[in-house]
């Protein structure tokens, strides 16, 4: 089936409920069967692990009572007629499956798979066939399923985050992540591989999704003109080198500085030089013709030494900065500034100009502090402390859903701004 062809565009990502409504558009509209769909999401899944892990030894594959826990049926089938010794743990009672889901238990079952229940089973006895599989398969809450999972669901994902080598490979999303907003309020599943279907959930690349999901692995299931129709957005667009390299000019070979522009790096209070030099040095190895660093007159030597194609002037004062920034293409201000007044004065000469500027750091604890409101002509870089300190919330806030919190700051302080962190959100006006 369709796996998801590499281009130059970025690859879209939708929200949970978005890819719920394609899965719903191929059955209810285009007529594709409901079971038909779940063998080929299990096949797929059972064809990516064998791509990386061609001999495992065993199968133990972790079953919910949704569609999730469907594939996972399914996909001990097919390990049982290629000959792996595969067995299912029914996480959630078998009476409680229906529709398709029961089909695929009836499925797994005829082929011969054996399939235990973990209700009532001795937390000891859980954690003997965890340790002794070759390999677990985690298909127990798909991606309907929101909040801190309940027992015994938390308890089986505490015993497989626990095993010390045994791979995971996660069907669709690791149980107990938010698919949507990469959160986890509760237990969530450590995944080697993490196998997704239809389209790509943009929880799986943020937040705690980039350091649970391991290697995340779409297939579409069907050809993409089949999806036209529904007309569903993505919510975001995921970058990556591939699709960003055109951005980079290729630069003639007579090429010379002065046509690669001019950045002014303002940087580095007392105690804090090497944030400032850093950002200078990062200016001039990113491609810029000319480096300028402002910073404190005991910093100069040591900036230098360090990286001598950097100009660098010591300010003792904000009103010694305009002629350098009437210089500047683009402005960098906040490494380490610090919030003293000699910062403070450097952020207040740097917002009166017209030019664009990246903000970060301290200029954006001043910014918040003070509730300056900058022009438009700006990049804001913040951490999640000071996404939350720009926003008046906690972290924990940001953290839960970071592509909403960019879009807050978006909207509240204008320019582009840039969440870092685990896969680094960006929210720009057009977007």
């Amino acid at each position: 089936m369709p796996m998801q062809a590499a281009n130059s565009l970025p690859e879209p990502l939708f929200a949970a409920d978005a890819v719920r409504e394609m899965d719903r558009y191929l059955i209810d509209t285009m007529g594709v069967d409901g079971f038909e769909l779940m063998q080929s999401a299990a096949r797929s899944a059972f064809r990516q692990l064998l791509k990386r892990w061609p001999n495992p030894k065993s199968l133990l594959v972790l079953c919910g009572a949704g569609n999730n826990g469907g594939d996972g049926y399914l996909m001990a089938a097919n390990a049982h007629r290629h000959g792996i010794q595969a067995s299912c743990l029914a996480v959630a009672p078998i009476r409680n499956l229906s529709g398709d889901a029961h089909k695929a238990y009836e499925r797994a079952v005829a082929e011969g798979v054996s399939v235990h229940e973990v209700a009532g089973m001795e937390p000891s006895a859980l954690e003997e066939r965890l340790s002794s599989a070759g390999l677990v398969v985690d298909a127990m809450l798909g991606t309907g399923v929101t909040g801190a999972p309940r027992e015994p669901f938390a308890a089986v994902i505490q015993a497989v985050n626990a095993l010390a080598s045994t791979p995971v490979l996660a069907v669709d999303v690791p149980s107990g992540l938010n698919a949507t907003t990469g959160h986890a309020e509760g237990a969530v599943i450590r995944a080697d591989l993490t196998v997704t279907f239809i389209g790509a959930k943009v929880g799986l690349y943020t937040g705690m999704g980039a350091g649970v999901c391991g290697q995340v692995v779409l297939d579409t299931l069907v050809p993409s003109e089949q999806l036209a129709g529904a007309r569903i957005p993505p919510v975001a667009g995921r970058q990556t080198w591939l699709n960003c390299r055109r951005w980079v000019p290729v630069r003639p070979r007579n090429a010379h500085k002065g046509r690669f522009g001019h950045v002014l790096v303002v940087a580095g209070d007392r105690g804090f030089g090497g944030a400032g030099i850093l950002a200078a040095e990062a200016a001039s190895r990113s491609g810029a013709g000319l480096v300028s660093l402002a910073t404190r007159p005991e910093h100069v030597a040591p900036a230098l030494g360090r990286c001598p194609s950097i100009m660098v002037h010591g300010v003792i004062h904000g009103s010694e900065l305009p002629p350098l920034l009437a210089r500047a293409d683009v402005v960098v201000c906040g490494p380490g500034l610090g919030k003293s007044a000699w910062g403070q004065q450097m952020l207040q000469q740097v917002l009166q100009i017209d030019c664009p500027r990246v903000l970060d750091a301290d200029a954006l604890n001043l910014m918040a502090s003070r509730a300056v409101q900058p022009s438009e002509r700006h990049v804001l870089t913040p951490h999640p402390g000071e996404a939350a300190r720009l926003l008046g919330c906690d972290v924990s806030t940001v953290e839960s859903d970071r592509l909403s919190a960019a879009a807050k700051l978006q909207k509240r302080w204008g320019g582009v701004v840039l969440l870092k962190g685990a896969s680094t959100v960006v929210a720009a006006p057009d977007a």
